[in-house]
């Protein structure tokens, strides 16, 4: 019998739909950002909040996967009724993103501990009595994570699990996977306003918006194409022939989420 001495390449998935049910509609439920071999690391930027990320060193060589789990939250939602009628419509959904981190932060223990549930939990909406390991270096605590989030955002994130996600990739749903509370910024909850033309901020010159964080891309890769329509307008500015040209701009187009 040959003798193999070869590893399996690290393995990678990506799961959607659009009919996650809510308990009155459908919603878009994904993973985002799946990475193999990886860790899950905190990426909380104010005191009193919890917000996570997922990463792979070049190896991809840890123990683990990682994912996130994302739901669509449009500008119109019910969910953010409340948060608009103390923020306002343009805030409303950063200070939503703002309240789940709070929420995060207490779930586990108000000391960056990260809460976590075994997805079987999770779906049944039972806390875990016993929780496998976990990549994150700080902590991990089980958790009520069904309560985190506003039930229709809870019901459409189940019913992807297990009658989408589970049969698109059979043993997704299992004992062993951990969720981990909360991944909250897949994308900008704002959009910084930016000139259709030479797309230069609004009312500012010379400052160019771009990427995740200015709300005009939703991952890496459309973070980086933005980077480089950005990088062109900069260019068509300041280095060609020493002019300005401000009808650069009309062939350039977002190339991130509308919202």
């Amino acid at each position: 019998i040959p003798q193999h001495t070869g590893t399996l390449p690290v393995a990678s998935y990506r799961l959607a739909t659009n009919k996650a049910f809510d308990g009155e509609g459908n919603r878009g439920a994904y993973s985002f950002c799946m990475c193999p071999g990886g860790q899950i690391v905190p990426s909380s930027t104010e005191e009193g909040e919890l917000c996570i990320n997922g990463m792979s060193f070049s190896n991809r060589d840890s123990l683990w996967a990682n994912s996130a789990l994302v739901v669509t939250v449009s500008p119109d939602d019910p969910i953010l009724d409340k948060y608009r009628s103390t923020h306002g419509e343009t805030l409303a959904g950063l200070e939503f993103q703002r309240d789940m981190e709070r929420s995060a932060y207490q779930l586990g223990g108000n000391n960056m501990t990260v809460p976590v549930q075994r997805l079987t939990d999770f779906v049944n909406g039972v806390v875990s009595s016993s929780i496998p390991s976990s990549s994150y270096r700080l902590g991990a605590s089980s958790a009520a994570l069904h309560d985190i989030y506003p039930k229709p955002l809870y019901n459409a994130l189940a019913n992807a699990i297990t009658d989408h996600f589970d049969k698109q990739m059979p043993g997704f749903l299992c004992e062993d996977a951990l969720l981990h509370g909360v991944e909250t910024r897949t994308s900008s909850p704002v959009r910084v306003v930016r000139d259709q033309k030479t797309l230069e901020a609004g009312g500012v010159e010379n400052l160019f918006p771009a990427g995740e964080g200015a709300g005009f891309a939703g991952g890496i890769v459309s973070a980086a194409v933005d980077g480089l329509v950005v990088a062109e307008a900069i260019k068509a500015k300041f280095l060609e022939n020493g002019e300005e040209h401000s009808s650069v701009g009309q062939s350039f187009k977002s190339v991130g989420f509308e919202y």
